[in-house]
């Protein structure tokens, strides 16, 4: 995307645009009412401190020290999908157990006082240590080692006046494992929220569709290729797509540098959007962000080929930059790419894939610069 031989077209001043994503913008803004829930996306799970070396040019080799060029801490696991909807201007809501080290002190702070994300579902656990996953990024690729113990009690609130939870909210992000069925993901479901979901990889080796029992209530299955065409038995992600789609209204498959699929199975739809050519930092949480991405443009009520492109788009952005969850890119960083695209004359492609920004980003985004990965943490204050 450099300007090569190319000259900056007309058109608004690319800093005034950006500026006015300064302020905050709310994709859901035009759908409000008094009557709606006060949480947009709830979800669950457990969070991690994530530990990030870059810079590594191949992987570390037994018997020897390997030094890293940068290294980035922040909050990851559940931590990852919250914050990249938090930065995209829905009202988030985490349940999650937090240890009472000073991991879990700065996880919850930077998720509740940094993102600005409800943590009233989520509770402190005395005497138990903060989850630490460290993801060693090298050859485009990552390799992780973690540690952690099961929390020794449920991640959601149970005692008398607690929150409701789930909560009331316009969309749940799920998390699918053979074989395991969460009961709020029904409850959710019946309630009304829409139900995101995505999937890990099957370690039995079985990839039985049947043994996603919560797939059931969901409104849309997020796969990448290699799972989606394992649990279809196709052997293509497009192929993978539409059969998904006749088990879940909306099937969207992703397939790293070739893009993403998507199969609209209530109407036939379909949508394809190629990847966004980037030099990877960090990929930790891409996935998540892509996620995201996806709900916010589904909750706004976007065209589905515009919700794939924003997709790919924001994390596209987040690889530019370390740690999972606090990589992940917000409308600031949305109005800075589109403006940067537009100034060259040869990006037709993007133009055509991504005009839709033209009618959002001048209402506003973010303001102030996003918080990001640190080396490490507990700095003390001078």
């Amino acid at each position: 995307m450099s300007g090569d031989g190319n000259q900056p077209s007309g058109g608004p001043p690319a800093a005034d645009v950006v500026a006015a994503a300064g302020r905050l913008l709310d994709p859901l803004a035009a759908l409000r009412t008094p009557a709606d829930p006060p949480v947009d996306v709830y979800l669950t799970g457990s969070v991690f401190l994530d530990i990030i070396f870059t810079g590594l040019d191949s992987a570390p080799v037994r018997g020897t020290e390997s030094w890293a060029r940068g290294m980035g801490s922040s909050p990851g696991g559940v931590a990852n999908m919250a914050t990249a909807l938090a930065r995209l201007g829905l009202r988030t809501s985490l349940a999650a157990a937090f240890g009472d080290d000073m991991y879990g002190d700065y996880c919850w702070d930077s998720l509740e006082n940094g993102e600005g994300i409800d943590l009233t579902q989520s509770h402190r656990v005395r005497g138990w240590h903060s989850p630490v996953t460290v993801s060693m990024a090298y050859e485009g690729e990552r390799t992780m080692v973690s540690h952690g113990h099961e929390a020794p009690q449920p991640a959601v609130l149970d005692q008398e006046g607690a929150p409701e939870c789930p909560p009331p909210a316009r969309a749940c992000v799920a998390s699918l494992a053979p074989g395991r069925v969460e009961d709020w993901v029904a409850v959710a479901a019946r309630r009304g929220s829409r139900i995101f979901a995505d999937v890990g990889w099957d370690d039995s080796g079985r990839w039985e569709l049947a043994a996603l029992a919560d797939l059931a209530h969901c409104e849309a299955f997020l796969p990448n290729a290699e799972e989606a065409m394992r649990y279809t038995r196709t052997d293509s992600p497009r192929a993978a797509a539409h059969a998904l789609a006749d088990k879940v209204p909306l099937a969207v498959v992703t397939m790293g540098a070739d893009g993403a699929y998507a199969v609209d199975g209530r109407t036939g739809e379909t949508a394809e959007v190629p990847a966004i050519r980037v030099e990877a930092l960090d990929p930790t949480g891409a996935g998540d962000v892509f996620v995201a991405g996806f709900v916010t443009g589904t909750l706004a009520g976007w065209p589905l080929a515009d919700r794939l492109a924003f997709a790919g788009l924001t994390a596209a952005l987040s690889v530019q930059e370390f740690g999972g969850s606090l990589s992940a890119p917000g409308w600031v960083e949305v109005a800075a790419w589109w403006q940067h695209v537009k100034s060259y004359d040869d990006q037709a492609a993007a133009l055509r894939h991504y005009a839709f920004l033209d009618d959002l980003l001048p209402a506003g985004g973010r303001p102030g610069p996003l918080r990001r990965a640190v080396p490490t943490i507990g700095f003390r204050q001078r």
